[in-house]
């Protein structure tokens, strides 16, 4: 005499959502952040490349950003200018 024992189990229709994830949002449509972009000169482009090289080895993704910022212009030099203060009347 054999014994059947069935199992049933049951799945929830409720999807547990996480923390973090994305819904898909079909109400508002946004632009995308426009950064404040500067000429980047060729010697931006190599010290940029140099700062993402040196955090990619060291494994700082900070580093690794900022070199990619220098390399677009979108690092923010150049923004922070103050009035220089030079008198009008220049005395000979």
């Amino acid at each position: 005499m054999t014994h059947h024992t069935t199992h049933t189990t049951t799945t929830t229709t409720t999807r547990r959502r996480g923390l973090f994830s994305r819904r898909p949002h079909t109400t508002t449509t946004s632009a995308p952040v426009h950064h404040h972009k500067r000429h980047a000169t060729l010697g931006d482009k190599i010290s940029g490349a140099m700062l993402k090289l040196k955090g990619t080895l060291t494994r700082r993704p900070g580093v690794k950003a900022a070199g990619t910022r220098r390399m677009r212009g979108t690092d923010g030099r150049g923004s922070h200018h103050h009035a220089s203060r030079v008198t009008t009347t220049r005395r000979y």
